[in-house]
């Protein structure tokens, strides 16, 4: 480590070259950095809306609401009481 440093002191222009050359091809690389290296972070979801007027909410629950949640098993769902919605979004 210490001759790292005597070197670099001793050599202080090739440093900064060095230095410079790091500066601007992070610089070259940051400017054709393509966009899709950005993630895409949107929040897709996905919501089931039913109505069944003539069915209690017990029913709708059981027969309706039930079986939509069975068939999205694995995704992570939500479910807000009231109506029969529920959304799920992509595991």
């Amino acid at each position: 480590m210490k001759g790292i440093v005597r070197a670099a002191a001793e050599n202080r222009l090739l440093v900064f070259i060095f230095v410079i050359g790091v500066i601007v091809v992070g610089g070259f690389a940051a400017k054709n950095l393509a966009i899709d290296a950005v993630p895409d972070v949107t929040n897709v979801q996905v919501q089931v809306v039913t109505s069944a007027p003539a069915l209690s909410a017990t029913e709708v629950e059981t027969q309706i609401t039930q079986p939509i949640e069975r068939a999205m098993a694995g995704r992570r769902a939500s479910r807000r009481s009231g109506a029969s919605p529920s959304w799920a979004s992509p595991s």
